[in-house]
């Protein structure tokens, strides 16, 4: 086996992907994992395509498995002041600075690659072809639905915990029966026309 060969095998490879930007509530977050080749995990997929209990499962198989993880987040007030796709950009970085390896090459979920420290590429619809960014949209989406529930218990009367900050018709009926809680996202517009 060449150098070249051998040294491409040990490539430090993260995913990163983030959830929550077409949400009205709550941080934006990502997550950026390097998955162990050595551990490989079935049936890693687009977390949305997975049932909550699934993704809860293969979060926890993640955690363990990978060689190393992290989920970052971007809150409302940062989405309000740099917009969301920039706060998107900044939990990515945050994710990937985080992580305890450095990796050699990223791939992004999405057509837009964050400014970072390594080398990478953005992959649209990656988080069902790349086995990392699978994982990254299961540990970022199972964290910010954890988020929500906390916030439904905070903020009771908004159903967080069921639309997950997304702005559904019963979120919008809570929106005009209720009005903006703390951490609802005052730039966008649905929440924009609630303010005084």
């Amino acid at each position: 086996m060449s150098h070249a060969a051998s040294c491409a095998n040990s490539l430090r490879i993260a995913g990163i992907d983030e959830v929550g930007r077409g949400c009205i509530v709550g941080p934006v977050v990502a997550a950026a994992v390097i998955l162990d080749p050595a551990k490989p995990i079935a049936g890693l997929t687009d977390s949305k395509k997975l049932s909550e209990k699934k993704r809860r499962l293969l979060a926890e198989q993640i955690k363990e498995s990978a060689l190393c993880w992290a989920v970052a987040r971007a809150e409302a007030s940062e989405i309000d002041t740099i917009n969301i796709l920039q706060a998107t950009m900044v939990a990515m970085q945050r994710a990937v600075s985080q992580l305890e390896i450095r990796p050699d090459w990223v791939k992004v979920d999405g057509n837009r690659l964050p400014t970072l420290e390594m080398p990478g590429e953005a992959i649209v619809e990656g988080d069902l072809l790349v086995a990392e960014i699978s994982a990254a949209s299961i540990l970022a989406k199972v964290a910010r639905d954890e988020e929500m529930q906390t916030l439904d218990r905070l903020y009771p009367g908004y159903c967080f915990a069921v639309h997950k900050g997304y702005p559904t018709k019963q979120h919008l009926m809570a929106l005009a029966q209720h009005g903006i809680s703390p951490q609802h996202r005052k730039s966008f517009a649905p929440v924009k026309k609630y303010l005084d």
